[in-house]
């Protein structure tokens, strides 16, 4: 599938570590020709950290898109409404934003952009990076798995030694998943 002229929302959460791999596959997104909007949790927009300043975050977000990122609820929620994108990407998805969608939540601009996009049937692709994924978040990962216009960037454990729970999205492979959601497939294997 080509994805030139495709609308593509990307929302950032607060796995701080994995920015870099994702303005990789940002810049990929927009070599391809996808008008991209990026969004920023409240975490992802306020909250400085080893990985970089939050503020430098939501500029590279900009400068790459050319588009301002939406930063507030008020500003994600006509996403549904106006039927803005059509494919949205929780990349990175944190295990809080994994737990509050999988449970309704709909608490910050992120988790509005999903909700608003989902109630247009459109796709949703998640791209997990959690470091709770075989503990505590099983169970919602379970249920969005099983959820209707959800979708998985393929994912595997990243650290078995030091971190057994954790698990990762495989980034290099956002496209195709990208590309299979927009067609209503999951990309396969999910889990490798």
């Amino acid at each position: 599938m080509n994805i030139k002229g495709k609308h593509v929302g990307v929302a950032f959460t607060g796995s701080f570590c994995t920015y870099e791999k994702v303005w990789i596959e940002l810049e990929k997104l927009v070599e391809k020709g996808a008008h991209v909007q990026t969004i920023f949790s409240d975490s992802a927009k306020t909250i400085d950290s080893r990985f970089g300043k939050a503020n430098d975050f939501v500029k590279k977000a900009e400068k790459i898109t050319g588009k301002k990122p939406m930063l507030t609820i008020e500003e994600a929620e006509p996403i549904g409404p106006k039927s803005l994108l059509d494919i949205l990407i929780l990349f990175p998805c944190t295990g809080n934003t994994i737990a509050k969608l999988a449970n309704g939540i709909t608490d910050s601009p992120s988790l509005m952009a999903a909700k608003a996009h989902l109630r247009n049937n459109k796709p949703l692709l998640v791209s997990i990076s959690t470091n709770d994924a075989l503990g505590m978040n099983m169970k919602n990962i379970g249920l969005l798995l099983n959820a209707k216009n959800i979708y998985f960037v393929p994912f595997g454990q990243d650290d078995p030694e030091k971190k057994p729970n954790s698990m990762i999205a495989h980034t290099k492979l956002l496209i195709p998943a990208l590309e299979a959601a927009l067609e209503g497939r999951q990309y396969q294997p999910v889990i490798c």
